[in-house]
């Protein structure tokens, strides 16, 4: 089951209360505060940014793929897509997008994937999964490999085959596209630039994504 609700945003960039480029490969944490909105900038086109949610006030409960598809009964987000934490809440929800698709299923790259798809002498290449872990690191939440869950590819095309396998694609995303969001709770924002050069998700080329924020 596929769908593309493109949405546009009334949203004015001056009116941003952050404004961010995150360059490619890097990653980035930030913590949005209840009716702030987030939006996501694919600055170039068709690069994957890889993302996680956390409930601020219970780390413990991260987005979960499974319980958002589930409610949604869709495997891909876009405009009126209730992203949800494991336990069930509510902690954003996308409300303007101007891809109409993003994956819920590709997960990260990590360096033990990259020798399994590709070949053993990419073990040393910067990964998504290297990106979370140092970002977690850096925030001195206890955070620990347990509390990287499968997350979630905004602007990255991973169809779902008729076989029920997935195929790594090249994007449907564009210069300038961008999907927005707006937290339901305190949530803590976790970023992972893909630093991907082996498949079509960026293009075989990383480039920066830019975050802005508003207050409402």
């Amino acid at each position: 089951m596929t769908f593309l609700t493109k949405v546009t945003s009334s949203r004015e960039v001056q009116n941003a209360v952050y404004d961010y480029a995150l360059p490619a490969g890097e990653g980035w944490m930030y913590e949005l505060q209840p009716g702030q909105v987030l939006r996501m900038v694919d600055t170039e086109g068709n690069q994957a940014a890889d993302t996680l949610f956390y409930d601020a006030e219970n780390l413990d409960d991260h987005f979960s793929a499974i319980t958002t598809i589930s409610e949604q009964k869709n495997v891909y987000l876009t405009t009126g897509s209730k992203l949800r934490a494991e336990s069930g809440k509510e902690l954003l929800e996308i409300v303007a997008d101007t891809v109409g698709r993003h994956d819920t299923l590709g997960g990260a790259c990590s360096a033990q994937s990259n020798t399994v798809r590709y070949a053993h002498d990419k073990l040393s290449m910067h990964s998504c999964r290297d990106n979370f872990m140092l970002q977690l690191a850096k925030h001195g939440e206890n955070f620990t490999k347990r509390d990287i869950a499968p997350n979630i590819n905004f602007f990255m095309n991973v169809p779902v085959t008729p076989e029920g396998g997935l195929s790594f694609e090249d994007g449907i995303s564009g210069a300038g596209h961008y999907v927005e969001m707006q937290a339901k709770c305190r949530t803590k924002v976790l970023i992972s630039n893909c630093p991907q050069l082996n498949n079509p998700c960026s293009g075989y080329d990383p480039t920066t994504i830019r975050l802005l924020v508003w207050d409402q």
